[in-house]
């Protein structure tokens, strides 16, 4: 069961390795401008590096917000 939206008639939203930058863990969605998808999970692993501000993880995305913000959904962190 996903605990986000999914649009079924959307082409664009799926499942992506990603890195987020400023990640806090309690948070469920995060805006598209700290988000970077990635190829694979290797990779989200690698460009974290140990940074403190970095984290990977799987998200769900992109989507628009109430707001009009594309947004991720957290599906998972790494």
């Amino acid at each position: 069961m996903t605990h986000f939206p999914v649009d079924p008639d959307s082409g664009i939203q799926q499942e992506s390795f990603a890195v987020i930058q400023n990640p806090r863990k309690n948070r469920k969605r995060f805006p598209e401008g700290c988000v970077t998808t990635v190829a694979d999970e290797e990779e989200a692993l690698s460009r974290t590096g140990g940074v403190e501000k970095l984290g990977a993880a799987v998200v769900y995305g992109p989507s628009v917000s109430s707001e009009g913000l594309r947004i991720y959904y957290l599906v998972r962190w790494l």
